[in-house]
């Protein structure tokens, strides 16, 4: 059981703190299972042109292009001339649900997931594309209407708020949400389908898009409670990987004989409450913070019935803004004594049992406000209260339009819990960004889609950080670009010392966004130049050394996994994006666990990260 105890007054300066802690982990639990691609059981009927494979590849120079390695866990689809491409289909329907899966397309192509086989999420190769449209990667697909004149026919579709969409032939991570349209008993519809969540690429892409009918292409005439899942097959070559379901179709539990009784004054501990008479009490059909009274602190106590028809583990959430709470199921804690909020797990038979919720507020400036949430076995979580809105959602946004501010200095914090603290941020209208690391002249991480929110920045007093707001890629710990290697077994360095490391700033080239960082290193002179390209494909790097030793190199990935892929092209990780090395010999050397990719410094290295 998780409790975030905190009414306690020799803990008040950290309550924010801890309450923030407990009001963002929340979750649910269900019928999960990721789906194997071992073969091909889980789908109906599987046309030809899919198999199951043990890795793809894509070529970024000639549409529709897949190979495939043998072996399984990937599901690829590689329709050609000869085998056209067929949609493929799940045996078991599903209603309400969560999808996860990554995928990889060939250049050029297109495919989509119809959840129910109705409402179609768009995968499409959009690459580089500043602007994203509804029929774009992450869309969702628009209606048809064919008795509409030419140019309006396609309607109701919903662009991604943003183009995160990655190059050919990497993976690509999609997760979605998805609330089936409801039925009543005679089969009429009272509720329409909707989009909850579409994160792509780890970006909130949609959110709460109501779905007033089905895509265009749809499989029925009419919309349906439970569908199969489809996935289009006929417009290209397309793979997919971890593919994981979550079914949500259990009963709401219901929530009843609510009665509750409020207490006038300020109680930061749990009084006895046999010793107090209650300033009103009484029954009431819903759970509110916002119980009409003359005192602004005050102690709320409800008591009643939760019915689950489920047994299992159920999540319950509590959030009591401006104050504290406590939850009980039975008579146990499930959510101990904490301030604004936690969460708990309880395990449940199905039936009925008792519950028990307490709010004390004893903050005037805060809107009362008492929220109540529970997911379980097949449940979606839940919100029971009629005040679950804290009204503390904290300022908003302050977000960087690089159109206006390019270049942004700040701390930017980046996996492994580092700090740059001399980080240099640069923007683009191609929505191609990255951040430069002045402390050890190398770049720590690009992103596509938008640029930075500087709201912990610049908000109140600051922390001094900046944060990206695309999907963003990691290329490497800080660590520098250009080292010396007295042998292929030397470990390369990762600390100033003994370096003679000097930043020496940066100036603006032609545009903006295209700059020059200066540095000294090793007894060399260093210029990095790093340019976006005009197509919105990634960023071409040219690194000038000028005395340089012999034994001089320049790092240009460290990863677990490069391969080369092409002529001078290499993919990095688990093809998480590409180096195109303009020239030269690169060199790939083994150390522990990682592989490099190296470059002989000579008096000038040229290479495009593409992603």
């Amino acid at each position: 059981m998780h409790k975030c105890n905190i009414f306690d007054s020799q803990r008040f300066r950290e309550w924010k703190l801890l309450a923030f802690a407990c009001l963002i982990s929340f979750g649910a639990t269900a019928q999960t299972g990721g789906i194997s691609l071992d073969h091909m059981d889980f789908f109906k009927n599987p046309g030809k042109s899919w198999a199951v494979v043990g890795d793809v590849q894509a070529d970024l120079n000639e549409s529709g292009l897949l190979t495939t390695t043998k072996g399984t866990g990937v599901l690829a689809n590689i329709p050609s001339k000869r085998q056209k491409g067929e949609d493929l289909y799940t045996n078991d329907t599903f209603g309400d649900i969560d999808l996860e899966v990554e995928y990889l397309m060939a250049k050029g192509s297109n495919s989509g997931i119809y959840l129910q086989g109705m409402y179609e999420v768009q995968l499409l190769d959009s690459w580089g594309r500043p602007q994203a449209r509804s029929g774009d990667n992450g869309g969702i697909y628009e209606r048809w209407d064919e008795s509409k004149p030419d140019g309006q026919k396609g309607y109701q579709g919903y662009a991604p708020r943003q183009n995160v969409s990655k190059a050919p032939g990497l993976w690509q991570h999609l997760k979605v949400s998805f609330q089936a349209p409801r039925f009543d008993a005679a089969g009429n519809k009272v509720a329409n389908a909707r989009m909850l969540r579409v994160e792509l690429n780890g970006v909130l892409i949609h959110e709460n898009v109501e779905l007033l009918g089905p895509t265009r292409g749809a499989m029925y005439a009419k919309e349906v409670a439970k569908g199969p899942i489809r996935i289009q097959g006929d417009h290209g070559a397309v793979a997919f990987r971890n593919l994981k379901i979550t079914m949500y179709d259990s009963p709401k539990p219901e929530l009843f004989d609510l009665n509750y009784e409020l207490y006038e004054g300020t109680f930061r501990e749990m009084p006895d409450l046999a010793a107090l008479q209650p300033a009103a009490r009484g029954a009431t059909p819903v759970l509110t913070g916002n119980i009409r009274s003359k005192a602004k602190q005050y102690l709320l106590r409800y008591t009643g019935k939760i019915r689950v028809t489920e047994p299992g583990s159920y999540s319950m959430g509590l959030q009591t803004p401006g104050g504290g709470g406590l939850l009980r199921v039975n008579g146990s804690d499930v959510v101990g004594l904490t301030q604004n909020g936690g969460r708990g797990e309880v395990e449940l038979p199905a039936g009925e049992h008792d519950i028990e919720i307490y709010y004390a507020k004893f903050q005037d400036w805060v809107n009362p406000a008492l929220g109540l949430t529970v997911a379980g076995p097949s449940l979606r979580e839940v919100q029971y209260s009629q005040s679950a809105s804290t009204g503390r959602g904290g300022a908003d946004p302050i977000l960087v339009d690089p159109r206006e501010r390019p270049v942004l200095r700040s701390f930017m914090d980046v996996p492994g819990r580092v700090r740059v603290t001399h980080a240099v941020s640069v923007g683009s209208s191609e929505a191609v960004h990255y951040t430069y690391d002045m402390d050890h002249g190398n770049l720590v991480q690009v992103w596509r889609g938008d640029f930075l929110n500087a709201t912990p920045m610049w908000n109140s007093r600051g922390d001094g950080s900046s944060r990206p707001t695309g999907a963003v890629v990691h290329l490497a710990p800080p660590s520098f670009a250009v080292g010396k290697l007295a042998d292929q077994a030397a470990v390369w360095v990762s600390d100033s010392t003994g370096t003679a490391f000097r930043p020496k700033g940066y100036k603006v080239l032609e545009k903006p966004n295209h700059l020059a960082f200066q540095y000294h290193v090793l007894g060399a002179q260093v210029e990095d130049k790093l340019e976006i390209l005009a197509n919105g494909q990634g960023i071409q790097r040219n690194i000038a050394i000028r005395n340089g030793a012999s034994d001089m190199y320049v790092r240009l990935a460290v990863a677990d996994s490069i391969e080369q892929s092409g002529t001078g092209l290499y993919t990095v990780g688990d093809k998480a994006y590409y180096i195109q090395v303009n020239g030269g010999s690169p060199q790939l050397r083994k150390v522990g666990d990682n592989i490099e990719l190296l470059m002989p410094a000579g008096s000038e290295v040229s290479y495009s990260i593409l992603f």
